[in-house]
């Protein structure tokens, strides 16, 4: 990304059959596929949650992803809200 692209940060909340399917692992992949950077990790409630950062068009690109996920996964819903931007140069999964 140039420091002349808009950026856009979003957090997201994905609530379903996301966790033990592959989420994390497949987000990251996508994220890495966009020019994305930010995390995802599993939250105590069962949900996954993220930051993505990026282009906001590849943003979107993303959040629309979501709500398919992989094979496994049972997306009930994704809540999204922008936030500002933290500055993360990598996409990572946090433990």
């Amino acid at each position: 990304m140039s420091a002349n692209e808009p950026i856009r940060a979003v957090k997201v909340s994905v609530t379903g059959r996301v966790q033990g399917v592959w989420f994390r692992d497949w987000t990251r992949q996508e994220a890495n596929r966009y020019g994305l950077s930010g995390w995802v990790r599993n939250e105590p409630d069962r949900s996954v949650s993220a930051v993505l950062e990026g282009p906001p068009e590849k943003v979107e690109i993303l959040l629309r992803a979501l709500w398919s996920g992989p094979d496994l996964a049972e997306v009930r819903d994704v809540a999204a809200r922008d936030i500002p931007a933290e500055g993360h140069s990598v996409f990572r999964i946090l433990h």
